[in-house]
């Protein structure tokens, strides 16, 4: 996703992901139908801008717990589950007046079934991309609406 703003105007919104924190930007709705207490806030949080190595969130009652892995401002933080099945990592790269967000996961998924691999497949999978794509618009209309405002 390309954000017309510099990577330290969109490093705060990554700082503050999560439930508890921020939200994650996408639609709060079907987070919260499934168990996850996202609310996205529209503005920067400051209590929710220190974060650190080590810090986690539980996406959930039974999700898996997410630790920052790396955290290096404004151009890459990097989360994994603490069960070790998924890696989520976010970077930030220069790209001409703007910067280039970058969201990539990798999920392990336990032996599941053939009916389980199917589900997975045909709607997971899509679900999880139609989230994501809705997480980084979010994101890239919060920076940008921040930064035409003079905040």
């Amino acid at each position: 996703m390309t954000i017309d703003v510099g990577a330290t105007a969109i490093w705060p919104w990554l700082a503050q992901l999560g439930p508890g924190r921020g939200g994650a930007y996408t639609y709060d709705w079907i987070e919260n139908l499934l168990g996850l207490n996202m609310h996205s806030a529209d503005d920067i949080v400051p209590e929710f801008q220190n974060l650190s190595v080590g810090d986690t969130f539980t996406l959930g009652n039974n999700g898996p717990t997410m630790r920052v892995a790396i955290l290096d401002p404004a151009r890459a933080l990097v989360f994994n589950s603490t069960d070790g099945h998924w890696i989520w990592a976010f970077a930030l790269y220069p790209d001409g007046n703007g910067t280039r967000l970058v969201s990539r996961n990798r999920i392990a998924a336990p032996a599941a079934s053939p009916p389980a691999r199917l589900f997975n497949r045909l709607v997971m999978e899509p679900g999880s991309w139609v989230m994501e794509r809705k997480m980084l618009l979010g994101i890239k209309q919060r920076a940008e609406h921040r930064a035409s405002t003079g905040q």
